[in-house]
């Protein structure tokens, strides 16, 4: 019997790996998502409303790529701009049209980007399902690291940042 139940769980992953593999970065995700984003770090839990937008543009291979934060009965918008840089590698940019350009990596319908701003390495993760999608930002101070590693000749030094923070949400697509 549990060896059933392991196959179906088998069969039910590969079945929605398979749906999501068929669809197609971005033109499958368009859209309005909305949800609601938990927020932890060392000044506890917090939850704030949350959207994310993407939308084509008038440009090919440029895309609106916003976030929006409701606290407060505020809505705080983050318009960007998400820019193929060579999208059958995977690679894209993220434009804060600022002069803050991101590097974004596309794995399996996910868009992975890491970077360091104000001694702090910051991890997003976006992935996308056929009628919603999961947020995710890390935090790490960079001067809270902690340094180790092997010893001897071949030593390899090792340096960990903890996390000081996490923020998920995810985040269902409107129907309209």
């Amino acid at each position: 019997m549990k060896y059933f139940f392991c196959i179906l769980i088998a069969v039910l992953n590969f079945s929605v790996k398979a749906q999501n593999d068929s669809l197609q970065f971005p033109q499958d995700f368009y859209g309005i998502y909305k949800g609601d984003l938990q927020i932890n770090n060392a000044n506890g839990k917090q939850i704030i409303g949350m959207e994310f937008h993407l939308n084509k543009t008038d440009s090919i291979g440029k895309y609106e790529y916003m976030l929006v934060y409701v606290f407060d009965g505020k809505r705080q918008e983050r318009k960007y701009n998400l820019i193929e840089k060579n999208s059958a590698k995977g690679e894209y940019i993220v434009d804060e049209n600022n002069g803050i350009l991101l590097d974004a990596k596309l794995l399996d319908n996910t868009l992975y980007f890491m970077f360091e701003v104000q001694n702090n390495i910051i991890t997003t993760t976006e992935r996308f399902y056929k009628d919603s999608m999961d947020f995710e930002i890390t935090f790490s101070n960079t001067k809270q690291k902690t340094s180790s590693g092997t010893e001897g000749k071949d030593a390899i030094p090792v340096i960990s940042y903890p996390i000081g923070g996490i923020q998920k949400a995810h985040l269902i697509k409107q129907v309209y």
